[in-house]
């Protein structure tokens, strides 16, 4: 029984980096370029990278809000037949 909650733990904590991995290679992609750009120009502001990262994010979560969902759900179901199961 501690094994299989070991790795209910475990997977969780595996789909919780899966999920949130393409609105954070997002914004660590977007923040890259954006720098590069900054470098080569010359422009230091600070504030320029928000708007743009942002942009991003709400991009990537709208393309792949499907599938997360998909995912959590079915975690969520495995969850909650586990617990029926251990009673």
């Amino acid at each position: 029984m501690q094994d299989l909650l070991l790795q209910l733990a475990r997977e969780g904590i595996y789909l919780s980096l899966i999920v949130s991995a393409p609105p954070v290679l997002a914004s660590m992609g977007i923040g890259l370029v954006i720098s590069v750009i900054q470098a080569t120009t010359q422009i230091q502001e600070q504030t320029l990278t928000f708007v743009p990262k942002l942009v991003g994010v709400f991009a990537s979560l709208v393309i792949t809000g499907p599938w997360i969902g998909s995912q959590l759900v079915r975690f969520t179901r495995v969850l909650f037949e586990t617990i029926a199961v251990m009673g």
